[in-house]
């Protein structure tokens, strides 16, 4: 199936205006530009509290990050619509959870109070409070991906543990991912992607974009579907640029010296 003029798709964005920190409603204006550059219309839902939702309705989730407060807000509803999105993205929903809303999507998580927020169960794994002494993770980061090399940016205290069975989203080359110390980042299910990365994630990371739409397409039209190749220098050139600034440690000492400020 080759993808033009009178396709169309819809998403549906989750507490957009609750989970929106370091620009994550950049990913899904990233899925809109791709789509729009290949004569797709994309219809964005974004989906508030206690809102009407019925993921089969849909071709493509995301939902972003946020703080303590947030997850708190939203976690009783997210956790009533648990059963309608697993069974979906079993069924080839493609979605993207970032941060808070990746640790939403797993087990459970124990806030930093100590507080346990159930999950809806998607992803094996938890997540827990760091350790006394433990400090948030923070910087920039580099994985190896089944989509080549992935950029972004983390920012969590949480340790995120996945269960033996489960697969990571990516191996951390430079960051630290998960939890700091096994090297994981992230998690997949199905056409499903958990992970830590802001930045936005999408628009420096196009491969990444372009499976979420192939499996969308799919899911819509069912048969695979072909996506014209995009101009993708700019993207590239971002990446390349996060690329190397991580490998050099930039992000890091930058970090250090910003905390340094902030103790005077």
């Amino acid at each position: 199936m080759a993808d033009g003029d009178g396709m169309r798709l819809r998403l549906a964005h989750l507490y957009a205006d609750v989970m929106n920190v370091y620009g994550d409603r950049g990913n899904a204006i990233a899925l809109r530009y791709r789509c729009e550059a290949r004569g797709i219309a994309l219809e964005v839902d974004g989906i508030g509290i206690g809102e009407a939702f019925d993921p089969e309705a849909y071709d493509l989730l995301i939902v972003g990050g946020g703080e303590d407060r947030e997850q708190r807000r939203i976690a009783d509803d997210l956790l009533t619509r648990g059963p309608a999105i697993r069974s979906a993205i079993e069924e080839g929903l493609p979605a993207l959870a970032v941060c808070g809303g990746f640790q939403l999507f797993g087990e459970r998580y124990v806030d930093a109070d100590g507080t346990v927020l159930p999950g809806i169960g998607l992803f094996r794994m938890e997540t827990l409070p760091p350790a006394r002494g433990e400090e948030r993770l923070i910087g920039n980061v580099l994985l190896e991906t089944d989509f080549g090399e992935v950029v972004g940016f983390e920012n969590h205290g949480g340790r995120t543990w996945l269960d033996g069975r489960q697969e990571r989203f990516g191996s951390v080359v430079e960051g630290r991912g998960n939890n700091g110390k096994d090297g994981s980042e992230g998690a997949r299910v199905a056409s499903a992607i958990g992970t830590y990365l802001h930045g936005s994630l999408l628009p420096k990371n196009p491969a990444v974009t372009d499976f979420l739409l192939g499996k969308a397409l799919a899911r819509r039209y069912g048969e695979p579907a072909t996506l014209a190749p995009l101009d993708d220098s700019l993207e590239a050139a971002a990446r390349e640029a996060a690329s190397t600034i991580t490998r050099r440690g930039d992000g890091e000492g930058l970090w250090r010296r910003l905390r340094g400020l902030l103790r005077r």
